[in-house]
């Protein structure tokens, strides 16, 4: 019978310090943000220990690579935390479809076209589809039609992305909101 190994894995450490630093030398900034030089990483460990604080590797890419001397937890912490602000600030952007067939009434467009500025009013991308079934394969011009005049009617809410798409027996045409 198996068992199973409910322990967490941790995240290993996202930064190297103090031992874990495999470098011969170092440019080292102190804790108040000043430079004190290239350094043997033994005496930039010795410094930071003397301070209390770890010697925490910033810019590993970097020749010689940056370190700079801070506790490390509090480092971390911040970092999260400003990983965390970053991702909350992200817009979210999220993409409407509407589907409509090319042999649509007047009014079921408008009803459409009334959904399409409520989403663009929420700040929503919207995806407009005709979708073109047997025959109608053939007018192609009534789709491409209903999709230009709907783009009129947005005009002053939303801006055309990309402008007219055809794949197969769809023709579609993006709207993304107006600042």
């Amino acid at each position: 019978m198996a068992r199973f190994d409910n322990r967490r894995e941790y995240k290993k450490d996202l930064y190297r310090r103090n031992q874990n630093i495999r470098v011969p030398e170092v440019r080292v900034i102190n804790s108040d943000g000043s430079m004190v030089g290239i350094l043997p990483v033994a005496q930039a460990i010795a410094l930071a220990k003397e301070q209390e604080l770890d010697l925490v590797e910033i810019s590993p890419n970097a020749q010689p690579p940056v370190c700079k001397i801070l506790d490390y937890n509090r480092y971390v912490y911040e970092q999260g935390k400003k990983a965390a602000e970053a991702k909350k600030k992200q817009a979210k952007v999220t993409l409407k479809e509407l589907r409509i067939k090319s042999r649509i009434a007047a009014h079921d467009l408008d009803v459409k076209i009334r959904q399409i500025e409520e989403f663009l009013r929420k700040k929503d991308m919207v995806r407009f589809v005709v979708v073109f079934h047997g025959r109608e394969n053939q007018h192609k011009d009534i789709g491409i039609q209903i999709l230009n005049d709907t783009a009129k009617r947005l005009a002053e809410i939303a801006n055309v992305d990309g402008g007219l798409q055809q794949l197969g027996n769809r023709m579609s045409m993006t709207f993304v909101p107006k600042n």
